[in-house]
């Protein structure tokens, strides 16, 4: 299943990464590891972010894709299911519409 995640990082424990060069190398084990779609790397409300996609076969892998996060860098991690035009096309949304307007 395609999730996005909505990444916040905290000033600390980032900021102290940054200044001894570790920063860079803890995000690529994360992005090694969770294997994601797609990264971009953002503002999240006043802090570091990242709106990740990734796909995840069972929901039992979920620990696995969000732990690297709060634990190297305490973040929030926000999870929400992401479809594609293709995915809404198979979900029979016409047909829910009928059955559930009358």
């Amino acid at each position: 299943m395609r999730m996005l995640l909505q990444i916040t990082i905290p000033h600390e424990p980032f900021n102290t990464a940054a200044r001894d060069g570790t920063a860079g190398a803890k995000i690529g084990r994360i992005l090694e590891a969770t294997k994601p779609q797609a990264v971009y790397f953002t503002e999240q409300n006043g802090h570091r972010g990242a709106v990740v996609i990734v796909d995840i076969p069972d929901p039992s892998k979920i620990p696995a894709t969000v732990e690297p996060w709060f634990v190297t860098f305490n973040a929030d991690v926000q999870i929400r299911i992401a479809m594609t035009p293709e995915d809404l096309k198979k979900s029979g949304l016409d047909e829910m519409g009928k059955k559930w307007s009358s």
